[in-house]
């Protein structure tokens, strides 16, 4: 039983992207989709698409990895911050900046799921749910 289920996207991803492998398939939810959709639009991945399970009972998201023209994946490192046992919450002045804005955080907020740029420019704080290099 997976009680992280936004820890097993990210190692997913992190083991795929280290395997060389070109996509890597998960159980789809809400919250996933969200951190996948910010991962697309900071250029950290391709593109994802939902499609349905081969035996009909759930959602799948596939993501399509990225790699430089060296074959090294654009994702260099990605860590999950706030966890079951630890939920870390921070106001818009105490949110990480990553390698000094050349990184990402991605917080959950009211305002939805999106980067720290995106937080510090609305004025909201919320929880920092993985750093992604």
């Amino acid at each position: 039983m997976n009680t992280d289920p936004i820890a097993d996207l990210l190692t997913r991803i992190r083991n795929a992207a280290s395997a060389g492998h070109k996509y890597v398939e998960l159980p789809s939810s809400k919250a996933k989709v969200a951190i996948v959709k910010v991962l697309m639009q900071e250029g950290y991945i391709k593109n994802y698409e939902l499609k349905d399970d081969p035996q009909g009972r759930f959602q799948l998201v596939r993501v399509a990895l990225k790699y430089d023209e060296n074959g090294y994946p654009v994702i260099r490192r990605i860590q999950r911050v706030s966890k079951p046992g630890l939920r870390k919450y921070f106001n818009v002045d105490n949110l990480p900046r990553i390698l000094n804005g050349a990184g990402v955080a991605i917080v959950s907020t009211n305002k939805g799921v999106i980067t720290d740029r995106v937080a510090r420019r609305e004025r909201v704080g919320g929880e920092v749910l993985c750093t992604v290099e």
